[in-house]
C-alpha cells in the first residue's frame, strides 16, 4: 500500500511563495511518476505539474508555468512543489498523485494512488 502525505501549505499574500511537500511510502519511489493537482472550491481537479521518474522531463500547466517548479529528491522519496507569485487563483487543496503514467502525466486517471491534500490560501 502506497502513502502519501502532503505538507507546506497555508496562508500566503499575494506574490508569495510556498513549498510543497510529499512524502511517499510502500513502494520504491523511483519507480514512479509524481505529480501535483489541485482544486478549488465548486471547481474540478487539475493538473498543476507532474516529473517524470527520474526528474528528466518536467510539465506544468499553462496556469502555472514559470512560476512554479516540480522536483524530487528520490533518496527521501520525497516530490516538492515550489510555489512562487502566488496569486489568489492559486487558491485551491493541492494533492501530490502517484502513478505508472503511461500516457500523458496531465491526466488524473494515470495515477494510483492520491494523498490527502494540503491547503494553499493566497489573499489578495
Amino acid at each position: 500500500q502506497v502513502q502519501l502525505v502532503e505538507s507546506g501549505g497555508g496562508l500566503v499574500q499575494a506574490g508569495g511563495s510556498l513549498r510543497l511537500s510529499c512524502v511517499a511510502s510502500g513502494r520504491t519511489f523511483s519507480s514512479y511518476a509524481m505529480g501535483w493537482f489541485r482544486q478549488a472550491p465548486g471547481k474540478e481537479r487539475e493538473f498543476a505539474a507532474a516529473i517524470r521518474r527520474s526528474g528528466e522531463r518536467t510539465y506544468y500547466a499553462d496556469s502555472v508555468k514559470g512560476r512554479f517548479t516540480i522536483s524530487r529528491d528520490n533518496a527521501k522519496n520525497t516530490v516538492y512543489l515550489q510555489m512562487n507569485s502566488l496569486k489568489p487563483e492559486d487558491t485551491a487543496v493541492y494533492y501530490c498523485a502517484w502513478g505508472k503514467v503511461a500516457g500523458t502525466p496531465r491526466a488524473a486517471y494515470e495515477y494510483d494512488y492520491w494523498g490527502q491534500g494540503t491547503q494553499v490560501t493566497v489573499s489578495s
